[in-house]
Protein backbone atom coordinates (compact mmCIF):
# COMPACT_ATOMS: atom_id res chain seq x y z
CA UNK A 1 0.00 0.00 0.00
CA UNK A 2 1.03 3.68 -0.31
CA UNK A 3 2.22 5.25 2.30
CA UNK A 4 -0.20 8.52 2.99
CA UNK A 5 2.52 10.75 3.74
CA UNK A 6 5.27 9.58 0.58
CA UNK A 7 3.02 10.55 -2.35
CA UNK A 8 2.60 13.35 -4.00
CA UNK A 9 0.92 13.30 -7.18
CA UNK A 10 -3.04 12.84 -7.52
CA UNK A 11 -2.56 10.03 -9.91
CA UNK A 12 -1.51 7.64 -7.27
CA UNK A 13 -5.09 8.08 -6.11
CA UNK A 14 -6.40 7.03 -9.56
CA UNK A 15 -4.17 3.53 -9.29
CA UNK A 16 -6.88 2.77 -6.40
CA UNK A 17 -9.93 3.79 -7.93
CA UNK A 18 -9.48 2.05 -10.95
CA UNK A 19 -8.90 -1.35 -9.11
CA UNK A 20 -12.18 -0.96 -7.35
CA UNK A 21 -14.14 0.42 -10.36
CA UNK A 22 -12.67 -2.85 -12.36
CA UNK A 23 -13.74 -5.10 -9.61
CA UNK A 24 -17.46 -3.24 -9.56
CA UNK A 25 -18.14 -3.34 -13.27
CA UNK A 26 -17.23 -6.80 -13.45
CA UNK A 27 -19.49 -7.47 -10.56
CA UNK A 28 -22.42 -5.67 -12.73
CA UNK A 29 -21.74 -8.17 -15.57
CA UNK A 30 -22.35 -11.34 -13.57
CA UNK A 31 -25.39 -10.08 -12.46
CA UNK A 32 -26.46 -10.09 -15.47
CA UNK A 33 -25.21 -13.70 -16.76
CA UNK A 34 -26.37 -14.79 -13.36
CA UNK A 35 -30.09 -14.32 -14.15
CA UNK A 36 -29.25 -17.34 -16.49
CA UNK A 37 -26.46 -18.76 -14.73
CA UNK A 38 -27.11 -18.89 -11.13
CA UNK A 39 -23.75 -20.14 -10.05
CA UNK A 40 -21.88 -17.25 -11.15
CA UNK A 41 -23.39 -15.87 -8.35
CA UNK A 42 -21.11 -16.49 -6.32
CA UNK A 43 -18.49 -14.59 -8.26
CA UNK A 44 -20.34 -11.79 -8.36
CA UNK A 45 -20.08 -11.48 -4.87
CA UNK A 46 -16.77 -12.07 -4.68
CA UNK A 47 -15.87 -9.09 -6.75
CA UNK A 48 -18.44 -7.19 -5.19
CA UNK A 49 -15.97 -7.68 -1.95
CA UNK A 50 -13.05 -6.89 -3.81
CA UNK A 51 -14.63 -3.73 -4.94
CA UNK A 52 -15.41 -2.41 -1.38
CA UNK A 53 -11.67 -3.23 -0.09
CA UNK A 54 -10.46 -1.05 -2.95
CA UNK A 55 -13.08 1.26 -1.66
CA UNK A 56 -11.76 1.11 1.70
CA UNK A 57 -8.08 1.58 0.69
CA UNK A 58 -8.84 4.86 -1.05
CA UNK A 59 -10.84 6.23 2.08
CA UNK A 60 -7.69 5.28 3.59
CA UNK A 61 -5.53 7.46 1.58
CA UNK A 62 -7.77 10.18 1.29
CA UNK A 63 -7.39 10.83 4.98
CA UNK A 64 -3.92 12.29 4.16
CA UNK A 65 -3.43 16.21 5.16
CA UNK A 66 -2.55 16.69 1.05
CA UNK A 67 -6.43 15.90 0.58
CA UNK A 68 -8.93 18.49 0.36
CA UNK A 69 -12.10 17.66 2.30
CA UNK A 70 -13.86 17.56 -1.07
CA UNK A 71 -12.02 14.47 -2.14
CA UNK A 72 -12.54 13.17 1.40
CA UNK A 73 -16.07 13.34 1.58
CA UNK A 74 -16.46 11.41 -1.91
CA UNK A 75 -14.57 9.06 -0.75
CA UNK A 76 -16.38 7.92 1.89
CA UNK A 77 -19.50 7.84 -0.20
CA UNK A 78 -18.12 6.13 -2.65
CA UNK A 79 -17.36 3.77 -0.07
CA UNK A 80 -20.68 3.69 1.71
CA UNK A 81 -22.14 2.92 -2.00
CA UNK A 82 -19.75 0.10 -2.36
CA UNK A 83 -20.05 -1.48 1.07
CA UNK A 84 -24.44 -0.99 0.73
CA UNK A 85 -24.19 -3.04 -2.48
CA UNK A 86 -22.17 -6.01 -0.81
CA UNK A 87 -24.82 -6.00 1.92
CA UNK A 88 -27.87 -5.59 -0.65
CA UNK A 89 -26.58 -8.87 -2.81
CA UNK A 90 -26.68 -10.38 0.57
CA UNK A 91 -29.31 -9.08 1.72
CA UNK A 92 -28.53 -7.62 4.84
CA UNK A 93 -31.44 -4.92 4.47
CA UNK A 94 -30.75 -2.92 7.69
CA UNK A 95 -26.85 -2.74 7.14
CA UNK A 96 -27.23 -2.31 3.37
CA UNK A 97 -30.01 0.62 4.22
CA UNK A 98 -27.52 2.65 6.72
CA UNK A 99 -24.42 2.71 3.63
CA UNK A 100 -26.92 3.66 1.70
CA UNK A 101 -28.13 6.43 4.00
CA UNK A 102 -24.73 7.49 4.82
CA UNK A 103 -23.57 8.08 1.18
CA UNK A 104 -27.20 9.88 0.19
CA UNK A 105 -26.23 12.43 2.94
CA UNK A 106 -22.91 12.93 2.33
CA UNK A 107 -23.77 13.35 -1.70
CA UNK A 108 -26.59 15.86 -0.55
CA UNK A 109 -24.35 17.75 1.80
CA UNK A 110 -21.77 18.47 -1.08
CA UNK A 111 -24.20 19.23 -3.94
CA UNK A 112 -25.82 21.83 -0.97
CA UNK A 113 -22.04 23.21 -0.62
CA UNK A 114 -20.83 23.90 -4.40
CA UNK A 115 -21.94 25.02 -7.63
CA UNK A 116 -24.99 24.27 -9.96
CA UNK A 117 -23.47 22.50 -12.26
CA UNK A 118 -21.21 20.44 -9.62
CA UNK A 119 -24.80 19.69 -7.26
CA UNK A 120 -26.87 18.41 -10.67
CA UNK A 121 -23.91 15.63 -10.59
CA UNK A 122 -24.46 15.04 -6.93
CA UNK A 123 -28.16 15.12 -7.40
CA UNK A 124 -27.93 12.63 -9.60
CA UNK A 125 -26.18 10.22 -7.69
CA UNK A 126 -28.82 10.31 -5.08
CA UNK A 127 -31.59 9.63 -7.35
CA UNK A 128 -29.34 6.51 -8.80
CA UNK A 129 -29.46 5.48 -4.63
CA UNK A 130 -32.65 6.19 -3.52
CA UNK A 131 -34.27 3.27 -5.37
CA UNK A 132 -32.70 0.65 -4.06
CA UNK A 133 -32.96 2.41 -0.53
CA UNK A 134 -36.79 2.16 -0.90
CA UNK A 135 -36.67 -1.75 -2.21
CA UNK A 136 -34.48 -2.06 1.20
CA UNK A 137 -37.31 -0.29 2.96
CA UNK A 138 -39.59 -2.68 1.49
CA UNK A 139 -37.97 -5.59 2.73
CA UNK A 140 -37.53 -4.25 6.21
CA UNK A 141 -41.48 -4.08 6.36
CA UNK A 142 -42.13 -0.22 4.68
CA UNK A 143 -45.69 -1.22 2.44
CA UNK A 144 -45.34 2.60 1.43
CA UNK A 145 -41.82 1.50 -0.36
CA UNK A 146 -43.60 -0.29 -3.38
CA UNK A 147 -45.66 3.20 -4.11
CA UNK A 148 -42.68 5.03 -3.62
CA UNK A 149 -40.75 3.05 -6.43
CA UNK A 150 -43.43 3.07 -9.21
CA UNK A 151 -43.41 7.05 -8.27
CA UNK A 152 -40.09 7.10 -8.81
CA UNK A 153 -40.63 4.56 -12.02
CA UNK A 154 -42.85 7.24 -13.58
CA UNK A 155 -40.29 10.98 -12.35
CA UNK A 156 -37.63 8.88 -14.17
CA UNK A 157 -39.04 9.74 -17.63
CA UNK A 158 -38.41 8.48 -21.01
CA UNK A 159 -34.89 8.56 -20.60
CA UNK A 160 -34.06 4.95 -20.21
CA UNK A 161 -30.45 4.09 -19.18
CA UNK A 162 -29.18 2.55 -15.89
CA UNK A 163 -31.74 4.21 -13.72
CA UNK A 164 -34.79 2.55 -15.37
CA UNK A 165 -33.15 -0.63 -15.77
CA UNK A 166 -32.50 -0.78 -12.06
CA UNK A 167 -35.89 0.44 -11.15
CA UNK A 168 -37.53 -2.73 -13.01
CA UNK A 169 -35.26 -4.70 -11.35
CA UNK A 170 -36.25 -3.79 -7.83
CA UNK A 171 -40.20 -3.77 -8.78
CA UNK A 172 -40.18 -6.77 -10.39
CA UNK A 173 -38.03 -8.64 -6.97
CA UNK A 174 -40.78 -6.36 -4.88
CA UNK A 175 -43.64 -7.79 -7.08
CA UNK A 176 -41.92 -11.76 -6.91
CA UNK A 177 -42.53 -11.52 -3.26
CA UNK A 178 -45.93 -10.31 -3.04
CA UNK A 179 -47.10 -12.90 -5.70
CA UNK A 180 -47.04 -15.93 -3.42
CA UNK A 181 -50.29 -14.71 -1.77
CA UNK A 182 -51.88 -14.35 -5.44
CA UNK A 183 -53.96 -17.93 -6.08
CA UNK A 184 -56.69 -17.56 -9.12
CA UNK A 185 -57.99 -14.29 -11.70
CA UNK A 186 -61.25 -14.13 -12.92
CA UNK A 187 -62.02 -12.92 -16.28
CA UNK A 188 -65.45 -13.00 -18.64
CA UNK A 189 -67.03 -14.63 -15.69
CA UNK A 190 -64.63 -17.54 -15.71
CA UNK A 191 -62.34 -18.00 -12.80
CA UNK A 192 -58.66 -19.47 -13.40
CA UNK A 193 -56.21 -21.19 -11.56
CA UNK A 194 -52.76 -18.94 -11.88
CA UNK A 195 -49.74 -21.53 -11.00
CA UNK A 196 -47.04 -20.04 -13.07
CA UNK A 197 -44.64 -17.76 -11.12
CA UNK A 198 -44.13 -15.72 -14.12
CA UNK A 199 -47.57 -15.17 -14.64
CA UNK A 200 -48.64 -14.42 -11.04
CA UNK A 201 -45.78 -11.85 -11.37
CA UNK A 202 -47.03 -9.80 -14.27
CA UNK A 203 -50.68 -9.88 -13.36
CA UNK A 204 -50.14 -8.39 -9.72
CA UNK A 205 -47.88 -5.81 -11.14
CA UNK A 206 -51.05 -5.20 -14.36
CA UNK A 207 -53.37 -2.67 -12.38
CA UNK A 208 -49.61 -0.52 -11.43
CA UNK A 209 -48.68 -0.36 -14.54
CA UNK A 210 -52.18 0.67 -16.37
CA UNK A 211 -51.97 3.18 -13.19
CA UNK A 212 -48.94 4.23 -14.11
CA UNK A 213 -49.34 4.78 -18.06
CA UNK A 214 -52.69 6.62 -17.05
CA UNK A 215 -50.25 9.34 -14.53
CA UNK A 216 -47.38 9.72 -17.17
CA UNK A 217 -46.70 13.49 -17.76
CA UNK A 218 -45.23 13.04 -21.58
CA UNK A 219 -46.00 11.18 -23.94
CA UNK A 220 -42.29 9.81 -24.03
CA UNK A 221 -42.91 8.64 -21.02
CA UNK A 222 -46.07 7.02 -21.50
CA UNK A 223 -44.30 5.03 -24.46
CA UNK A 224 -42.08 3.87 -22.36
CA UNK A 225 -44.08 2.04 -20.11
CA UNK A 226 -46.14 1.11 -22.77
CA UNK A 227 -43.00 -0.85 -24.20
CA UNK A 228 -42.27 -2.46 -21.03
CA UNK A 229 -45.94 -3.96 -20.55
CA UNK A 230 -45.89 -5.34 -23.53
CA UNK A 231 -42.18 -6.99 -23.17
CA UNK A 232 -43.50 -8.30 -19.45
CA UNK A 233 -46.51 -9.44 -21.45
CA UNK A 234 -44.85 -11.33 -24.39
CA UNK A 235 -42.63 -13.25 -21.70
CA UNK A 236 -45.56 -14.14 -19.33
CA UNK A 237 -47.31 -15.65 -22.30
CA UNK A 238 -44.04 -17.61 -23.44
CA UNK A 239 -43.58 -19.13 -19.89
CA UNK A 240 -47.31 -20.29 -20.36
CA UNK A 241 -47.17 -21.63 -24.04
CA UNK A 242 -44.55 -23.41 -22.41
CA UNK A 243 -46.66 -25.42 -19.83
CA UNK A 244 -49.56 -25.83 -22.76
CA UNK A 245 -46.87 -27.88 -24.61
CA UNK A 246 -46.74 -30.12 -21.59
CA UNK A 247 -50.35 -30.06 -21.07
CA UNK A 248 -51.11 -31.42 -24.64
CA UNK A 249 -48.28 -33.89 -24.37
CA UNK A 250 -50.04 -35.34 -21.36
CA UNK A 251 -53.17 -35.33 -22.55
CA UNK A 252 -52.11 -37.49 -25.54
CA UNK A 253 -50.48 -40.00 -23.62
CA UNK A 254 -53.49 -40.51 -21.66
CA UNK A 255 -55.82 -40.39 -24.82
CA UNK A 256 -58.24 -37.61 -22.80
CA UNK A 257 -60.77 -35.66 -25.24
CA UNK A 258 -59.94 -31.89 -25.68
CA UNK A 259 -63.70 -30.51 -25.46
CA UNK A 260 -63.96 -27.49 -22.92
CA UNK A 261 -60.81 -25.01 -23.01
CA UNK A 262 -58.55 -25.99 -20.41
CA UNK A 263 -57.91 -23.06 -17.42
CA UNK A 264 -54.27 -22.68 -18.72
CA UNK A 265 -55.76 -22.21 -22.62
CA UNK A 266 -57.58 -19.77 -21.26
CA UNK A 267 -55.18 -18.22 -19.50
CA UNK A 268 -53.35 -17.48 -22.63
CA UNK A 269 -56.06 -16.18 -24.12
CA UNK A 270 -56.58 -13.60 -21.21
CA UNK A 271 -52.93 -12.61 -21.68
CA UNK A 272 -52.61 -12.92 -25.65
CA UNK A 273 -56.08 -10.70 -24.91
CA UNK A 274 -53.84 -8.07 -22.47
CA UNK A 275 -50.95 -8.02 -24.77
CA UNK A 276 -53.34 -7.27 -27.96
CA UNK A 277 -55.86 -4.31 -26.16
CA UNK A 278 -52.48 -2.67 -25.02
CA UNK A 279 -50.96 -2.48 -28.91
CA UNK A 280 -54.68 -1.07 -29.50
CA UNK A 281 -53.99 1.61 -26.74
CA UNK A 282 -50.39 2.29 -27.69
CA UNK A 283 -50.73 2.49 -31.10
CA UNK A 284 -54.28 4.80 -30.29
CA UNK A 285 -52.09 7.18 -27.71
CA UNK A 286 -49.43 7.16 -30.76
CA UNK A 287 -51.80 8.50 -33.40
CA UNK A 288 -53.24 11.23 -30.83
CA UNK A 289 -49.80 12.35 -31.06
CA UNK A 290 -49.72 12.56 -34.56
CA UNK A 291 -52.84 13.74 -35.38
CA UNK A 292 -51.87 17.32 -33.08
CA UNK A 293 -48.72 17.82 -34.78
CA UNK A 294 -50.47 17.25 -37.85
CA UNK A 295 -52.78 19.62 -36.87
CA UNK A 296 -49.88 22.19 -36.26
CA UNK A 297 -48.48 24.93 -38.82
CA UNK A 298 -45.09 23.54 -40.54
CA UNK A 299 -42.54 25.63 -40.02
CA UNK A 300 -39.81 23.56 -41.18
CA UNK A 301 -40.21 23.19 -45.01
CA UNK A 302 -36.87 20.87 -45.05
CA UNK A 303 -37.89 18.64 -41.81
CA UNK A 304 -40.33 16.16 -42.99
CA UNK A 305 -43.36 16.38 -40.48
CA UNK A 306 -46.37 13.72 -39.95
CA UNK A 307 -48.68 12.88 -42.89
CA UNK A 308 -52.25 10.94 -42.89
CA UNK A 309 -50.29 7.96 -44.14
CA UNK A 310 -48.83 7.53 -40.89
CA UNK A 311 -52.07 7.22 -38.78
CA UNK A 312 -53.16 5.25 -41.40
CA UNK A 313 -50.64 2.67 -40.64
CA UNK A 314 -51.07 3.15 -37.12
CA UNK A 315 -55.50 1.88 -37.38
CA UNK A 316 -54.22 -0.86 -39.70
CA UNK A 317 -52.41 -2.12 -36.46
CA UNK A 318 -55.40 -1.46 -34.48
CA UNK A 319 -57.05 -3.09 -37.05
CA UNK A 320 -55.61 -6.53 -36.82
CA UNK A 321 -55.17 -6.37 -33.22
CA UNK A 322 -58.79 -6.83 -32.94
CA UNK A 323 -58.95 -8.96 -35.67
CA UNK A 324 -57.46 -11.66 -33.53
CA UNK A 325 -59.31 -10.86 -30.63
CA UNK A 326 -62.32 -12.48 -32.05
CA UNK A 327 -60.25 -15.18 -33.03
CA UNK A 328 -59.17 -15.89 -29.20
CA UNK A 329 -59.49 -19.32 -28.35
CA UNK A 330 -62.71 -19.56 -25.70
CA UNK A 331 -64.42 -16.92 -26.06
CA UNK A 332 -66.02 -18.02 -29.64
CA UNK A 333 -69.37 -18.29 -27.97
CA UNK A 334 -69.49 -15.21 -25.84
CA UNK A 335 -71.68 -13.39 -28.15
CA UNK A 336 -71.08 -9.93 -26.06
CA UNK A 337 -67.68 -9.93 -26.72
CA UNK A 338 -67.53 -10.58 -30.10
CA UNK A 339 -69.94 -7.76 -29.92
CA UNK A 340 -68.01 -5.99 -28.06
CA UNK A 341 -65.37 -6.41 -30.33
CA UNK A 342 -66.74 -5.75 -34.18
CA UNK A 343 -68.57 -2.57 -32.51
CA UNK A 344 -64.58 -1.49 -31.60
CA UNK A 345 -63.52 -2.28 -35.44
CA UNK A 346 -66.49 -0.23 -36.56
CA UNK A 347 -65.21 2.75 -34.55
CA UNK A 348 -61.20 2.61 -35.72
CA UNK A 349 -62.30 1.72 -39.44
CA UNK A 350 -64.22 5.17 -39.32
CA UNK A 351 -60.81 6.65 -38.23
CA UNK A 352 -58.79 5.00 -40.98
CA UNK A 353 -61.21 5.63 -43.45
CA UNK A 354 -61.44 9.59 -42.12
CA UNK A 355 -57.31 9.84 -42.95
CA UNK A 356 -57.16 7.73 -45.85
CA UNK A 357 -59.63 10.74 -47.18
CA UNK A 358 -57.36 12.84 -45.59
CA UNK A 359 -54.53 11.75 -47.97
CA UNK A 360 -56.64 12.02 -50.92
CA UNK A 361 -57.56 15.66 -50.05
CA UNK A 362 -53.25 16.34 -50.26
CA UNK A 363 -53.57 15.52 -53.60
CA UNK A 364 -56.54 17.05 -54.78
CA UNK A 365 -58.37 13.90 -55.62
CA UNK A 366 -62.02 16.01 -54.36
CA UNK A 367 -64.32 13.06 -55.50
CA UNK A 368 -62.38 10.03 -53.96
CA UNK A 369 -62.06 12.12 -50.80
CA UNK A 370 -66.03 13.21 -50.23
CA UNK A 371 -66.97 9.51 -51.40
CA UNK A 372 -64.41 8.42 -48.65
CA UNK A 373 -66.23 10.95 -46.51
CA UNK A 374 -69.74 9.85 -46.19
CA UNK A 375 -68.25 6.27 -45.56
CA UNK A 376 -66.89 7.34 -42.25
CA UNK A 377 -70.29 9.39 -41.85
CA UNK A 378 -71.94 5.73 -42.16
CA UNK A 379 -69.47 3.43 -40.05
CA UNK A 380 -69.91 6.66 -37.14
CA UNK A 381 -74.15 6.38 -37.28
CA UNK A 382 -73.85 2.74 -37.66
CA UNK A 383 -71.86 2.60 -34.21
CA UNK A 384 -74.13 4.87 -32.67
CA UNK A 385 -76.97 2.65 -33.14
CA UNK A 386 -75.57 -0.61 -31.92
CA UNK A 387 -74.13 1.02 -29.19
CA UNK A 388 -77.29 1.34 -27.55
CA UNK A 389 -77.43 -2.24 -26.75
CA UNK A 390 -73.46 -2.31 -25.62
CA UNK A 391 -73.04 0.82 -23.16
CA UNK A 392 -69.77 0.57 -21.48
CA UNK A 393 -68.46 -0.67 -25.03
CA UNK A 394 -67.44 2.88 -26.19
CA UNK A 395 -65.82 4.10 -22.55
CA UNK A 396 -62.70 3.82 -24.35
CA UNK A 397 -62.65 4.26 -27.51
CA UNK A 398 -63.10 7.80 -29.09
CA UNK A 399 -65.86 10.07 -29.31
CA UNK A 400 -67.28 9.17 -32.60
CA UNK A 401 -70.18 12.54 -32.43
CA UNK A 402 -66.59 14.74 -32.76
CA UNK A 403 -65.67 12.55 -35.87
CA UNK A 404 -68.90 13.41 -37.66
CA UNK A 405 -68.92 17.05 -36.34
CA UNK A 406 -65.24 17.16 -37.79
CA UNK A 407 -66.19 15.13 -40.97
CA UNK A 408 -69.19 18.02 -42.04
CA UNK A 409 -66.96 20.75 -41.23
CA UNK A 410 -64.35 19.02 -44.10
CA UNK A 411 -67.03 17.95 -46.57
CA UNK A 412 -67.79 21.83 -46.78
CA UNK A 413 -64.30 22.98 -46.76
CA UNK A 414 -63.31 20.07 -49.46
CA UNK A 415 -66.23 21.11 -51.44
CA UNK A 416 -65.25 24.78 -51.23
CA UNK A 417 -61.39 24.22 -52.12
CA UNK A 418 -62.76 22.10 -55.17
CA UNK A 419 -64.65 24.72 -56.86
CA UNK A 420 -61.91 27.26 -56.29
CA UNK A 421 -59.54 24.67 -57.40
CA UNK A 422 -61.93 24.40 -60.57
CA UNK A 423 -61.82 27.85 -61.40
CA UNK A 424 -58.21 28.55 -61.05
CA UNK A 425 -57.20 25.78 -62.94
CA UNK A 426 -59.97 25.25 -65.72
CA UNK A 427 -57.72 23.59 -68.14
CA UNK A 428 -55.86 21.22 -65.52
CA UNK A 429 -55.94 17.71 -66.63
CA UNK A 430 -56.25 16.36 -63.63
CA UNK A 431 -59.54 17.69 -62.92
CA UNK A 432 -62.05 15.29 -63.24
CA UNK A 433 -65.25 16.93 -65.03
CA UNK A 434 -68.47 15.08 -64.36
CA UNK A 435 -70.59 15.59 -67.91
CA UNK A 436 -74.01 15.99 -66.38
CA UNK A 437 -76.56 17.94 -68.43
CA UNK A 438 -79.04 18.36 -65.60
CA UNK A 439 -79.64 21.84 -64.01
CA UNK A 440 -78.73 23.14 -61.14
CA UNK A 441 -82.10 23.79 -59.56
CA UNK A 442 -82.52 20.20 -59.53
CA UNK A 443 -79.56 18.63 -58.33
CA UNK A 444 -78.98 21.23 -55.05
CA UNK A 445 -78.50 18.39 -52.66
CA UNK A 446 -75.86 16.18 -54.86
CA UNK A 447 -72.50 17.97 -55.19
CA UNK A 448 -69.75 17.19 -58.06
CA UNK A 449 -67.52 19.60 -59.97
CA UNK A 450 -69.34 21.67 -62.90
CA UNK A 451 -67.16 24.22 -64.11
CA UNK A 452 -70.44 25.56 -66.33
CA UNK A 453 -71.19 27.36 -63.25
CA UNK A 454 -68.48 29.72 -63.02
CA UNK A 455 -68.99 29.93 -66.66
CA UNK A 456 -70.70 32.04 -69.14
CA UNK A 457 -73.73 30.01 -69.83
CA UNK A 458 -74.56 28.31 -66.19
CA UNK A 459 -76.87 25.49 -66.42
CA UNK A 460 -78.72 27.17 -63.82
CA UNK A 461 -82.41 26.16 -64.84
CA UNK A 462 -83.99 24.76 -67.96
CA UNK A 463 -85.22 27.03 -70.72
CA UNK A 464 -87.55 27.15 -71.79
CA UNK A 465 -89.50 24.40 -69.93
CA UNK A 466 -90.97 20.85 -70.65
CA UNK A 467 -94.47 21.31 -71.74
CA UNK A 468 -96.22 19.88 -68.29
CA UNK A 469 -99.21 17.13 -68.54
CA UNK A 470 -102.85 19.36 -66.90
CA UNK A 471 -106.21 18.16 -66.39
CA UNK A 472 -108.75 18.77 -68.96
CA UNK A 473 -112.79 18.87 -69.13
CA UNK A 474 -114.05 15.26 -68.58
CA UNK A 475 -115.35 13.27 -70.56
CA UNK A 476 -118.62 10.99 -69.65
CA UNK A 477 -119.34 7.24 -70.67
CA UNK A 478 -122.14 5.42 -69.63
CA UNK A 479 -120.42 2.76 -69.05
CA UNK A 480 -122.69 0.93 -66.96
CA UNK A 481 -125.12 0.52 -69.81
CA UNK A 482 -123.96 -3.01 -70.47
CA UNK A 483 -124.23 -4.25 -67.16
CA UNK A 484 -127.91 -3.15 -66.76
CA UNK A 485 -130.29 -5.74 -66.51
CA UNK A 486 -134.07 -4.24 -68.00
CA UNK A 487 -137.65 -5.84 -67.09
CA UNK A 488 -138.71 -8.27 -69.12
CA UNK A 489 -141.24 -6.67 -71.79
CA UNK A 490 -142.82 -10.02 -73.09
CA UNK A 491 -146.56 -9.49 -71.78
CA UNK A 492 -147.02 -6.24 -73.68
CA UNK A 493 -145.71 -7.78 -77.08
CA UNK A 494 -147.60 -10.82 -77.12
CA UNK A 495 -151.23 -8.17 -76.65
CA UNK A 496 -150.03 -6.17 -80.05
CA UNK A 497 -149.45 -9.13 -81.84
CA UNK A 498 -153.07 -11.34 -80.83
CA UNK A 499 -154.94 -8.15 -82.65
CA UNK A 500 -153.74 -8.30 -86.07
CA UNK A 501 -155.12 -6.40 -88.88
CA UNK A 502 -159.13 -6.87 -87.26
CA UNK A 503 -157.33 -5.33 -84.33
CA UNK A 504 -156.42 -2.19 -86.42
CA UNK A 505 -159.83 -1.91 -88.33
CA UNK A 506 -161.52 -1.82 -84.66
CA UNK A 507 -159.02 0.77 -83.87
CA UNK A 508 -159.99 2.77 -86.96
CA UNK A 509 -163.78 3.00 -86.53
CA UNK A 510 -163.82 2.88 -82.38
CA UNK A 511 -164.97 -0.80 -81.97
CA UNK A 512 -162.60 -1.45 -79.68
CA UNK A 513 -163.03 1.48 -77.56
Amino acid sequence: MLSDNRYSDNRYLLLVLMEAERAWSYAMQLKQEANTEPRKRFHLLSRLRKAAKHGERLEKLCESPRVDAKTKLEAQAYTSYLSGMVRFELQEWKAATEAFNKCKTIYEKLASAFTEELAVLYHQRVEEISPNIRYCAYNIGDQNAMNELMQMRLSAGGGGGMMAEKLEALITQTRAKQAATMSEVEWRGRTVPVKIDKARIFLLGLGDNEAAIAQAANEETKERLYETLLAECRDTIQAVREELKTEAKQRERSDEASGKVSNLQFLHSYLTYIKLWTVVKRNESMAHMLQAKLKEPQTDENKRGPRPQDLIRLYDIILQSLAELSTLQGLEEDHTFQKEVALKMLVYKAYRCFFIAQSYVLVKKWSEALVLYERVLKYAKEVQSKAKSLNNSLKDLPDVQELITEVNAEKYSLQAAAILDTEDAPEAPSQQKVKDNTPLCERLETFHLDPTLVGKQPNLVQFPPDFQPIPCKPLFFDLALNHVAFPPLDDKVEQKGKGGLTGYIKGIFGFGS
